[in-house]
């Protein structure tokens, strides 16, 4: 791996952090790089009241200087502005226990109780502030950083959300549909399908309840033979499905027409191989999602994730106490209706560090010059293959 990185820090302390590893020298970055992506994750319909208190913005803490970055580890920062409120309650200092806004009640679909019974934590805050899609804000950031290399290598991204709540949007993908996806408060193509799920939206969290959908990121401008096919781990799509299913809630990745082609004649499954010598080597469908043998094809890339509803319940299910071991309701932690649009933002995001890595697999070198010059010759390589 050759960009690599760690993120540190709890859903109520004081900040996110995150030591990044493996960039190139000279490549512009700037705090106003970053940001933007910050708040598009913590937009859309059904958020909950910590996006009214979070105004998440980043601070370089080592590895920028003068607008560039200079090959050193970058580091990361993002404060959590409600840390002010549960200072007391998150002091690292011993004593004071127990802590007010104990967690004793597991909710079933969390990490709680599973969390709890591998490192022995009968305050299941202990697992809850790790474990929370607070991380997710860090991983944007980083994801950030990632796409300012790829979107200087001349690639572009578009994540949208194809499903909420069960309702389809019934408008197919467009690159010029940007416009519409990134106002949208639930990032669909489609808005009568996006009245409907605003509908859906608000009679759920008048129930109590949650709902999921469907995400999907595209990318374009990507050069053939990103990733191998020589050994597992260094299949690009198993790098993606895993970093897209460490993602909170989601339950299942699909590249290109992943599922559905599990019921199709290969006939209707692969994409046919043309030449021409004005476009060079190209196909005219997509099936593969951009995606073959592990390894990028030159088309556009296509990843969806299924994300589940959240799993905090303002009407909960039943649970046990880890304390008591009698019969509880689970834990209320405040919490969104829907996190779908914000989660298209994540994958895509999460998308881009794999992405990113693979390019300095291929193309790395100490400086950024030197990683732009060698993909500009490859593409002319390519092409004349």
């Amino acid at each position: 791996m050759n960009l690599r990185f760690l993120s540190a820090g709890e859903s109520h302390g004081p900040q996110l952090t995150a030591v990044v590893d493996g960039l190139p020298a000279g490549m512009p970055l700037r705090a106003e790089d970053v940001d933007p992506w910050l708040a598009k994750r913590q937009q859309g319909y059904g958020r909950g009241r910590r996006m009214a208190i979070e105004r998440d913005r980043v601070r370089f803490a080592s590895g920028v200087r003068a607008g560039r970055t200079t090959g050193a580890p970058l580091t990361l920062v993002i404060e959590n502005r409600d840390w002010k409120n549960w200072q007391e309650i998150m002091d690292p200092a011993p004593g004071g226990e127990p802590r007010k806004r104990a967690l004793t009640a597991p909710r079933p679909g969390h990490a709680d109780l599973a969390g709890g019974i591998k490192y022995g934590h009968k305050d299941l805050r202990d697992v809850l502030e790790r474990a929370s899609a607070r991380e997710t804000a860090m991983r944007v950031a980083v994801g950030a950083v990632a796409h300012k290399l790829l979107a200087l290598l001349g690639v572009e991204s578009l994540a949208h959300v194809p499903m909420l709540g069960g309702v389809a949007s019934r408008v197919p993908f467009d690159w010029s549909l940007r416009e519409r996806i990134e106002a949208s408060p639930t990032r669909m193509t489609d808005p009568e399908a996006e009245e409907e799920a605003v509908r859906r939206i608000d009679e759920a969290k008048a129930a109590g309840d949650t709902l999921g959908g469907l995400l999907e990121v595209r990318y374009r401008g990507l050069v053939p033979g990103l990733g191998s096919y020589v050994q597992y781990d260094r299949k690009l799509d198993g790098r993606i499905a895993q970093m897209a299913m460490s993602i909170p809630a989601v339950k299942g990745v699909e590249i290109g027409e992943g599922f559905a082609s599990a019921a199709l004649p290969g006939s209707e499954v692969h994409d046919a191989i043309y030449r021409s010598e004005e476009r060079g080597w190209y196909r005219t469908t997509n099936r593969a999602g951009g995606l073959e043998a592990g390894m990028t094809t030159g088309e556009e890339l296509v990843v969806r994730a299924a994300l589940k509803p959240i799993a905090t319940l303002m009407k909960p299910l039943p649970t046990v106490d880890v304390v008591s071991h009698e019969a509880a309701d689970a834990a209320r932690e405040r919490s969104d209706v829907t996190a779908v649009p914000a989660a298209s933002v994540i994958l895509e995001a999460v998308v881009a560090i794999v992405l990113a890595d693979a390019y300095l697999e291929k193309f790395g070198g100490d400086t950024f010059e030197e990683v732009r010059e060698r993909v500009d010759a490859y593409k002319e390589r390519a092409r004349g293959y």
